[in-house]
């Protein structure tokens, strides 16, 4: 996968080197405001981590908060060009859905600094935030409707269904990728899949 596809909303550099430098200074970005949070992060330590010269920052980005701007962006296309690629080949919606909470918390796990990224966007860059979980919203919804004219599942209200879903994978990230690593990932889709196949009633084998 090309991350540096993913800083394509910004001016983009006309040379490769150009490109790597803009990628390397997001990924330090990463580390920077998920270790020490937006107001302790600098711009200094971001381009000591990249390892460029200060003056090559201002040639990307205008300030920190375009900076922080960007990368929720950059998070945003990451953690849903990481899911698609692990569900693409699934059979049906269900199947999707599982292997997409296996992909979610596995990410989770490898990305720790995410949470505390898009959760302090919220507070610091809330446009950013609300439209991180837009398109992820619609994203879902545009799925579930064409999952539902293939009669893969039952049809109607996919906006609401969107946001549950994507509520219950935020919190299941959360818990199982960051603050509890026992069970594996497979575990925890295959139980949440009975749910979103079954429902509470559990109707599994009726």
């Amino acid at each position: 996968m090309n991350q540096l596809s993913f800083l394509d909303h910004l001016k983009t550099p006309r040379t490769a080197r150009g490109r790597k430098t803009q990628a390397k200074i997001i990924q330090a970005a990463e580390i920077e405001f998920g270790e020490r949070g937006y107001h302790e992060a600098s711009i200094t330590s971001i381009t000591q981590r990249a390892k460029v010269a200060l003056g090559t920052f201002y040639v990307y980005f205008e300030s920190k908060e375009e900076l922080f701007r960007a990368l929720v962006i950059y998070m945003g296309k990451l953690t849903r060009a990481t899911i698609a690629e692990k569900i693409g080949k699934a059979p049906d919606r269900i199947t999707a859905e599982r292997r997409g909470i296996e992909a979610f918390i596995e990410f989770t796990r490898a990305n720790k600094n995410n949470y505390r990224i898009i959760g302090e966007a919220q507070f610091v860059a809330e446009d950013a935030y609300r439209e991180y979980y837009r398109v992820f919203a619609e994203a879902y919804r545009d799925n579930l409707k064409m999952s539902a004219e293939k009669g893969e599942i039952e049809a109607g209200h996919e906006e609401e269904r969107a946001w549950a879903l994507i509520g219950m994978n935020v919190f299941l990230g959360m818990n199982y990728g960051l603050w509890d690593e026992t069970k594996s990932a497979s575990e925890i889709a295959a139980a949440v899949g009975d749910l979103i196949t079954y429902g509470l009633k559990g109707s599994k084998g009726s």
